[in-house]
């Protein structure tokens, strides 16, 4: 069989092909759903926490500090599954661009472009598309930065009314004394803990838009 004939697809292997496409689109479903769920994890501990340090002026806004350790922990994990999601959503969309959309738009699959061999070289030598750090940039950006953003808004809210209005800085950094740590020293950590993670989320983006630009000048086989 000469090499033309191997550019063309018998209908059994266009059928194996459309089955491993269902296959993987059923899988980045599946993962897609597991990130909102920790995504819900999330908001659900941060509602608890706004819940117990509003419930009343004396309440003690400790709460808000603690769940910031929760959501960490859930982005983290979010991130982890995000980068199984991706191998999935990658391959997925890398049959749709290949496979699929030439063929609807010619009867041509193009396989004289080798895209096969980079999905079979896929299939046999798995890895991750995205590195960690890359994961947690881009669920920053999808939801948690907004999350980071409510929980610090809140906790400086909690200072400033309650029990009272607050007058001063003074005033406001006493009420976020924890044990022996000063408010000061509080605060400070606190917005060093959200300009870190809106730094990683600016990366990542710059990063993506990178990545974008150089595919799209040189046009390399890259499932990423």
């Amino acid at each position: 069989m000469d090499d033309q004939d191997r550019n063309v697809l018998t209908p059994a292997e266009i059928g194996a092909v459309a089955h491993l496409y269902r296959g993987e689109v059923y899988r980045s479903t599946i993962w897609r759903t597991r990130l909102d769920t920790t995504t819900n994890w999330a908001v659900v501990t941060l509602g608890v926490a706004l819940s117990i340090s509003f419930a009343s002026p004396d309440a003690s806004p400790l709460p808000l500090v603690l769940v910031g350790v929760l959501i960490i922990l859930f982005l983290m994990l979010e991130s982890r599954r995000y980068r199984y999601f991706n191998v999935w959503r990658a391959r997925a969309r890398w049959l749709e661009t290949h496979f699929y959309a030439p063929m609807l738009h010619d009867g041509d699959l193009h396989l004289e472009e080798n895209w096969q061999k980079v999905l079979a070289d896929d299939y046999m030598k798995p890895t991750y598309h995205v590195s960690t750090m890359t994961a947690v940039g881009r669920r920053i950006r999808r939801n948690y930065l907004w999350i980071l953003i409510i929980q610090s808004l809140a906790f400086a809210g909690k200072l400033t009314v309650h029990p009272t209005g607050a007058t001063s800085f003074e005033e406001v950094a006493r009420r976020a004394d924890i044990g022996p740590l000063p408010g000061e020293i509080v605060m400070l950590v606190g917005v060093l803990y959200l300009v870190t993670w809106a730094g990683i989320a600016f990366w990542s983006w710059n990063d993506d838009v990178s990545r974008s630009r150089k595919r799209g000048a040189d046009k390399s086989d890259s499932m990423g």
